[in-house]
């Protein structure tokens, strides 16, 4: 990532009359924005019947509890897993689905007695449909823990709570800002997104740290063939076999709160949305040995407005809005399905207070172009993928959407 320029809000109500409607863009064909981004501090506010998509509920009669991730295992099973925060996974057959089946309850060892704690995330090894192991990140009484299951020897459409393995675990100081993403990137290695560990304006300095796992994007090999490691640390990770004291876990640092990221299918850019403290909610590209700003920053902003900040070496966000528009990001997924065709290729995310939702066109040679697709009651906790790459979402009160278009 080239440092970029602060990039404000662009809102572009009118998205769909730029663009071909027998085209499947990578990026905007007018790389000119079409009308002048206002400046952050506002939200104009349009009637929902201008907005070219809204959400529609699926799974029909399912309600989950307190729902904070929905993943498939690519496994050609066409299931879908939602996770909720108290400590049990549910598959289902499809969108068609008349019930869920439980997949994994570990409610037994999950501590969800705060807002942000409980189990927060779930990956799928790539090879799960061979060795039936997959991930989780979950919050105890004290630790962020990330652990290995395997699927039940005797019910192969049920994981085995007894299987479980603790990968890594590190200590979480506060309740809040635990992060929770869990992914396995195109290089066969897993992400894994932690907080700062919490307490407003990261008072122990961990975004900066670099020999705390808080505040970080880390990745670690989970298929190391030394029977003595649990994982072993990848070769070209920025911080690997370093003297200075800094974890080699370590992929990218100098984030609050990453709550989700994902990778683009096609192109294997590393999307990640990182919730905002006070003033402003980013978009990052993520790449190896980058430092992302907080708490310097927030956003592309000092985040003491009174200093006059060095940026020197920091990466700004790739987009941006501020406050007023929204309070907490809720990172999606670049779009490769086949069902909206006007969309593809944008980063799809919304936000979990104001439940709108966003599709973010970026070329790094042009300025951004970001498109109001709907305006919802929800409080959208994740995005997640079908196999065929098509859009799920989940709200905190319990139930899975799908997005649609207006009618």
């Amino acid at each position: 990532m080239r440092n970029k320029t602060r990039y404000l809000v662009l809102v572009v109500f009118l998205f769909l009359a730029m663009l071909s409607a027998c085209q499947t863009p990578e990026e905007p064909e007018d790389t000119t924005p079409p009308i002048d981004p206002p400046n952050g501090e506002e939200d104009t506010q349009y009637p929902e019947e201008e907005l070219p998509y809204t959400v529609e509920e699926v799974f029909s009669g399912q309600e989950f509890d307190r729902p904070l991730d929905i993943q498939n295992a690519e496994d050609s099973s066409g299931r879908i897993f939602v996770v909720e925060q108290g400590g049990r996974i549910h598959s289902l057959s499809g969108e068609g689905a008349a019930e869920s089946q439980l997949f994994l309850d570990i409610s037994d060892r999950v501590d969800d007695s705060s807002y942000e704690k409980g189990l927060l995330g779930l990956a799928f090894h790539p090879d799960f449909a061979e060795n039936g192991l997959f991930y989780v990140n979950y919050t105890d009484t004290t630790d962020t823990v990330i652990a290995r299951f395997s699927i039940d020897e005797e019910n192969p459409e049920a994981a085995d709570p007894a299987s479980e393995e603790q990968i890594l675990t590190f200590d979480q100081p506060y309740n809040n800002h635990n992060g929770g993403q869990l992914a396995f990137g195109p290089d066969g290695y897993l992400y894994i997104a932690t907080g700062d560990g919490g307490g407003a304006g990261d008072p122990q300095g961990h975004g900066q740290d670099r020999s705390t796992l808080h505040g970080n994007i880390l990745r670690i090999d989970v298929d190391t063939e030394d029977e003595d490691e649990k994982y072993a640390i990848p070769p070209d990770n920025p911080y690997a076999g370093n003297t200075r004291g800094f974890r080699e876990e370590i992929y990218a640092y100098g984030f609050r709160n990453p709550w989700r990221f994902s990778f683009d299918e096609r192109t294997g850019n590393l999307w990640a949305a990182d919730v905002g403290q006070d003033r402003v909610e980013e978009i990052n590209l993520v790449e190896k040995g980058k430092n992302y700003g907080w708490n310097i920053m927030e956003g592309s902003l000092c985040f003491d407005p009174a200093t006059d900040c060095d940026t020197f070496g920091l990466e700004m966000p790739v987009f941006e809005y501020h406050h007023p528009i929204g309070r907490s990001i809720t990172g999606g997924y670049v779009y490769r399905g086949e069902r909206f065709g006007d969309l593809y290729g944008a980063y799809i995310y919304g936000d979990f207070v104001t439940g709108m939702i966003w599709a973010l066109w970026y070329d790094e040679n042009s300025y951004p172009i970001n498109a109001t697709l709907a305006d919802t009651n929800l409080q959208i906790t994740s995005f997640g993928l079908s196999e065929e790459n098509e859009l799920y979402l989940s709200d905190y009160n319990g139930k899975i959407y799908t997005i649609t278009q207006n009618q």
